[in-house]
């Protein structure tokens, strides 16, 4: 009980502007920016639900919306990054097998891209990967629109959601900070440890 008042003082004594703009921040990381493939996204969502359903200073309408726009514009960035620098720097390089990558890559989001952008949002680190190898790949930009919109809508706001409501089971609601924090600390650890044993 002392460790779940340890949580609950730290997430109180957050003001909410600053929680709002941390989760904000992890979301568009990850989302936006290939070096933040390794943050846990998913345990944040979840997480951030149920820290809003606990803390009556946090207004879940508008943490979802921060959220959506986070990941929306974060997917958009890694597009254009991709499409304006990763396929200039692969266009420069000829080698035989380059070009059947990208042949392969463009023939892949043409056919089932658009699935692929809205399924990657459920899956770590893939998410991080997808949206750049689409704007590489020259994917027509308004399908990725549309997809990056709905895989924006279903699993930021969705997961949130179901971490908020997740919190009306009583004891799920009283233990609320101490789950947001094991949730978070496991996926950290979980992708440390991961990347750790992949091959070299």
């Amino acid at each position: 009980m002392e460790l779940l008042g340890t949580f609950d003082e730290q997430f109180s004594s957050l003001a909410p502007v600053i929680f709002y703009l941390i989760v904000g921040a992890i979301v568009f990381i990850e989302t936006g920016l290939l070096f933040g493939f390794f943050l846990p996204g998913d345990s944040v969502l979840f997480s951030a639900g149920l820290v809003a359903a606990a803390h009556g200073d946090i207004d879940i309408t508008l943490l979802v919306t921060i959220i959506f726009m986070a990941a929306f514009i974060g997917d958009q960035v890694g597009f254009v990054l991709g499409r304006k620098v990763g396929r200039p720097y692969l266009d420069k390089r000829k080698s035989p097998r380059v070009q059947r990558m990208i042949a392969r890559s463009e023939a892949f989001y043409e056919k089932t891209g658009w699935w692929a952008v809205v399924a990657a949002r459920f899956f770590p680190w893939i998410r991080t990967f997808v949206p750049p190898i689409a704007g590489i790949s020259r994917m027509d930009y308004y399908r990725f629109l549309s997809a990056n919109a709905l895989g924006a809508l279903l699993w930021g706001v969705g997961i949130t959601l179901s971490g908020y409501y997740a919190a009306t089971i009583p004891w799920v609601k009283t233990s609320s900070y101490a789950i947001a924090a094991f949730f978070i600390i496991a996926s950290i650890v979980s992708g440390i440890v991961n990347y750790l044993r992949r091959p070299r």
